[in-house]
């Protein structure tokens, strides 16, 4: 197994992020033998329905240029002129040949990567020029294995060639008694399946070589499982801060909701377990509103609080018990527990008018 510098075995399948890392320095799956196939097939195919016009247009090119050979005198600005027009005229008659190719290589790559663009592969880095990790690469065992590779593929295209041409060897005696023309057209097939057959056993082997870059690929992608924690600790958080963070959260809440105990109408308890502080404005308030509640320690700073600010405190153990199960802080009084709740607040009120006018 992989192992990191650390010592740790990458036994981890890469994280998104990683992957997405990896992509952005032009780090792929890619199989350069694919592209290969891929620009070879383009050029069957061309070969296949375009020879003829092809032929033609450089057969037509050439005795154009014997022609012209015998006119004129020949001088450096006469040459530089025929070099120069027969120069343009070849690239016009290559010119979808070359785009053929274009095009292919670039499906190709698509296909495998996708549309994908990066610089960082083209910045100059002195690692690129330094000779002992040069050295390293060049023994190293990826060149190894592309070196076996490329000689088993130079075997393979031989033994091919060589079957194909053993096969066809009756017929070449009757070149002989062909015209030129006919000879060529002959070669011209005779080639043409040796390619067509090449091409099929490099496509058969540039899938192999898809699978194994693949392969080699994710194996580079691996992550030890303290590079998981570290990258989760990254983009996620360290746990321990988050703990933090939410503990100051709940203590700054808890601050908040006992600062509006002591403008609270009632506390209703339970008596000693849960305690839930109800406010209601008529004038601004469509309905009792849960200003603060909570268990056990929280009861009692609820109640406490309340004892220090007159708040009046009530017993009601089911209907604190339903508060606090079915109602958040800074939320509205439910219609299904309203009339309870109404029941209560006029307590309250008749207490206030009590204490007030004694």
């Amino acid at each position: 197994m992989a192992e990191s510098e650390e010592g740790q075995e990458k036994t981890e399948q890469a994280t998104g992020k990683r992957r997405e890392e990896a992509r952005e320095k032009g780090q792929v799956a890619r199989s350069a033998e694919l592209v290969s196939v891929g620009i070879l097939v383009a050029c069957l195919i061309y070969f296949y329905f375009g020879t003829s016009g092809l032929l033609k247009n450089v057969m037509e090119l050439m005795t154009s240029g014997f022609r012209a050979a015998g006119k004129g005198d020949i001088t450096q600005a006469s040459i530089n002129g025929i070099f120069a027009t027969y120069l343009f005229k070849g690239f016009i008659i290559l010119f979808p040949l070359m785009l053929t190719v274009l095009i292919a290589a670039i499906l190709c790559n698509v296909l495998q990567v996708g549309l994908m663009f990066s610089t960082e592969s083209l910045e100059p880095k002195l690692s690129k020029i330094d000779p002992i990790s040069g050295f390293k690469r060049l023994f190293s065992l990826r060149s190894i294995i592309e070196l076996i590779k490329n000689i088993f593929k130079m075997f393979i295209v031989g033994v091919v060639a060589y079957l194909v041409i053993k096969k066809e060897q009756d017929n070449m005696f009757n070149l002989m008694d062909q015209s030129v023309w006919g000879t060529m057209v002959y070669l011209g097939s005779i080639s043409f399946k040796i390619i067509l057959t090449v091409t099929i056993v490099l496509i058969i082997l540039a899938i192999f070589d898809y699978i194994y870059q693949r392969w080699e690929y994710e194996k580079s992608l691996r992550m030890t499982k303290q590079e998981v924690k570290d990258e989760f600790k990254n983009t996620e958080g360290d746990p321990l801060i988050k703990s933090r963070i939410r503990r100051l959260q709940r203590e700054a809440a808890q601050k908040r909701m006992m600062a509006a105990v002591p403008k609270a109408d009632v506390i209703i308890t339970n008596p000693t377990h849960l305690a839930i502080a109800i406010k209601y404005d008529p004038d601004n308030m469509q309905a009792p509103v849960v200003v603060a509640k909570g268990a056990d320690y929280i009861a009692e700073k609820i109640r406490q609080i309340a004892e220090e600010n007159d708040v009046l405190i009530v017993e009601n153990k089911p209907l604190a018990q339903v508060l606090y199960k079915t109602v958040m802080v800074n939320d509205f009084i439910p219609e299904t527990i309203y009339r309870a709740v109404a029941e209560v607040l006029a307590y309250v009120y008749d207490q206030k008018k009590v204490r007030l006018f004694g």
